[in-house]
């Protein structure tokens, strides 16, 4: 019978409906077993992000703009993998710690605001629109965090969180790599519009947490 360890700490976890298939859980026994290390999975989940922010953006200047979008998607979508598998080796192996909960929300802020600015600078986007959609994505987790550090539970609720964010980015840069031009939007490209709902969806997101926090946390003095 497998044996899994009991971790001296427990994280506050997204609910991802993938985390339950049961691939995933073969995917982190998998590396659970050969000793991968959850900030290992954490790293590669960033340097993915990375990776996706650079492809986006090639395909504004590349002959060949559907293959970079494509590689894009498929990055970001390695890097969701990464941020659910990381939680669940670190679980698994009893190695969750709240050492490793800074390892993974630092790099996470970052991955977003690298793959929103280049979708940004992707065709059909608008580099503002990047840079603003990535203020706007910080800033929902930033009210998060505040909300935990005041004692609140994480409060990872939309409409517009992280996998949201992602969820719209890819449909559009898909939409944007193999719609054909007459599909396309005329007065800005599917990035551009993608961008705005997410950037429209973090204020509404983040002003659904505070109302959320402060309910809960009553209208205590500090």
């Amino acid at each position: 019978m497998e044996t899994v360890m009991k971790p001296d700490y427990t994280p506050e976890r997204r609910p991802l409906a993938a985390r339950n298939w049961s691939g995933s859980h073969r995917a982190a026994r998998w590396l659970a077993a050969r000793g991968v290390a959850p900030n290992a999975i954490s790293v590669g989940g960033f340097v993915a992000s990375l990776g996706a922010g650079a492809a986006l953006a090639v395909g504004s200047y590349s002959s060949r703009p559907a293959l970079w979008l494509v590689i894009g998607c498929a990055l970001i979508l390695v890097r969701g993998m990464c941020n659910m598998l990381d939680g669940m080796v670190a679980v698994a192996t009893g190695k969750a710690s709240r050492g490793g909960e800074l390892f993974n929300e630092v790099p996470d802020r970052l991955s977003d605001a690298v793959t929103l600015v280049g979708a940004g600078y992707a065709p059909g986007g608008v580099p503002e629109l990047g840079y603003i959609a990535a203020l706007a994505a910080v800033f929902t987790a930033y009210v998060r965090v505040q909300g935990c550090a005041l004692g609140t539970s994480a409060d990872f609720g939309g409409p517009m969180a992280k996998t949201h964010r992602m969820f719209v980015i890819v449909g559009a840069a898909l939409y944007t790599a193999f719609a054909p031009s007459t599909w396309q939007p005329v007065l800005a490209g599917m990035l551009a519009l993608a961008l705005s709902i997410v950037i429209a969806g973090c204020f509404v997101t983040s002003l659904r947490r505070l109302i959320k926090c402060h309910k809960l946390l009553g209208n205590r003095s500090s």
